[in-house]
């Protein structure tokens, strides 16, 4: 009778070792999941923050030399604030499908490796 008890007791303790184990490892692997989408985010807001500065002091150059053109310097502002106005209006209605599954699939990339 005692070695019933006894090999109970051992499958018990081998399936709670089991499961604390099969725990840990999945705390692990969130951690890296999560790791490595903040130092990719991380570095992909650093490259978009300096092209998002090179983006702004181009215009405003394009916008000077556009007023100067035109007799105006704000006449050089107001055209490159349409220009950026009807880009934005393409790309709401004819460009968010078309970047939004991209978008998703990398997320979906990152968080299954």
């Amino acid at each position: 009778m005692e070695t019933h008890v006894d090999l109970r007791d051992a499958i018990f303790e081998g399936v709670e070792t089991y499961t604390k184990t099969t725990f840990e490892l999945f705390k692990l692997k969130a951690v890296e999941t999560g790791i490595r989408m903040a130092t990719s985010l991380v570095s992909s807001m650093t490259v978009l923050a300096v092209i998002g500065l090179f983006v702004l002091i181009l215009n405003i150059g394009i916008a000077f030399a556009l007023g100067e053109l035109l007799g105006k310097v704000y006449y050089g502002f107001f055209i490159v604030a349409a220009f950026y106005l009807v880009l934005g209006i393409v790309f709401h209605y004819f460009l968010r499908k078309w970047l939004q599954r991209p978008v998703s699939k990398l997320i979906i990339v990152y968080v299954l490796q």
